[in-house]
């Protein structure tokens, strides 16, 4: 049916096209085409509707589905600043406790390096005087065994104690 009908439009231009005048007959064919956008429009204006519409809303819901994955996007990257500026703020946290711990650990190993001066020095003034006694006694011991051994030597018991005092001093 439509290609009888396309046929009939057609069939005009085709005489027209082989007439040997050169007359300008604008008016006729002004009429003809007209009357073939008319034929035209009447069959295949509901399919081009439908065609136009269809690709109008594919076209919008493509526009939709970019639109929706832009604001994914958008999202993900406020999140991901988000949680950007969350590390900083944990960094910072961190440092600043490691620094204090490194505060913390300097002042308790000063601390115990002073305690263990003072208790290192103690023990060298208590082992000193220790040596210094233990020395008193071995020069008091040669002095007596000294005074003790010779037989030419009388004293008496307080010539003795003023002779191992003036040792010792």
């Amino acid at each position: 049916m439509k290609l009888l009908l396309i046929g009939i439009v057609l069939f005009p231009m085709v005489l027209f096209a082989s007439s040997e005048d050169v007359e300008t007959d604008i008016v006729q064919r002004l009429f003809n085409f007209v009357i073939f956008a008319g034929i035209l429009w009447y069959l295949l204006a509901d399919k081009i509707k439908v065609f136009f519409v269809s690709r109008t809303l594919d076209i919008q819901a493509q526009l939709d589905k970019v639109e929706d994955t832009l604001k994914e996007s958008k999202n993900k990257v406020d999140k991901a600043n988000k949680q950007l500026s969350d590390a900083k703020v944990l960094a910072s946290e961190i440092v600043e406790n490691a620094r204090n711990d490194i505060d913390s650990i300097k002042k308790k190993v000063n601390d115990a390096v002073v305690f263990e001066i003072a208790s290192l020095n103690k023990s060298f003034e208590e082992g000193n005087l220790i040596q210094i006694s233990r020395e008193k006694r071995k020069v008091i011991s040669s002095v007596l065994d000294e005074l003790l051994n010779s037989d030419n030597l009388a004293l008496s018991q307080e010539e003795l104690v003023n002779i191992v005092l003036k040792k010792v001093a």
